[in-house]
């Protein structure tokens, strides 16, 4: 039984040592790219047209983060089998899990609040443009 242990223990650490080049490829995209392309949107333009360009430019970087976002969750997915194994040996192995885990999580949060953000914005915008549309209609009718 101690043997079995100690086989199921190595192929959960070889597993890891797997999982976790995908987490430090994910996690190196997102503190290299991820975060600076997520502050480059916290202020958005003040026309529309640029509005609107800088959600084209998010939506394609949006592609790119989410595909990063999945990989890094299925990853995580792989290693859910270690809550069913108690070793004190894989401990260590856990806190890295969770650390990556967390920055993961904190990435994808921060991307979905932007995502809305970029979209809710653009719609307030397009709104006051047809409204201010609206009232130079109005305006030109009202001087004929």
């Amino acid at each position: 039984m101690l043997s079995n242990k100690r086989i199921q223990e190595l192929e959960l650490v070889m597993e890891f040592e797997k999982v976790e080049e995908c987490f430090k490829e994910v996690s190196s995209w997102i503190e290299n790219v991820g975060r600076k392309r997520l502050k480059e949107t916290i202020n958005l333009d003040d026309s529309l047209e640029m509005l609107l360009q800088a959600q084209k430019q998010f939506k394609e970087f949006d592609l790119v983060a989410s595909e990063y976002c999945k990989r890094g969750q299925e990853a995580l997915k792989k290693m859910n089998q270690w809550e069913d194994f108690s070793f004190v040996d894989v401990h260590s192995y856990r806190v890295k899990l969770q650390t990556y885990e967390d920055q993961l999580e904190e990435f994808c949060t921060q991307l979905d609040e932007t995502r809305h953000r970029v979209c809710e914005t653009v719609r307030l915008y397009e709104f006051f443009d047809k409204v201010r549309q609206g009232i130079c209609c109005t305006e030109e009718g009202v001087k004929s």
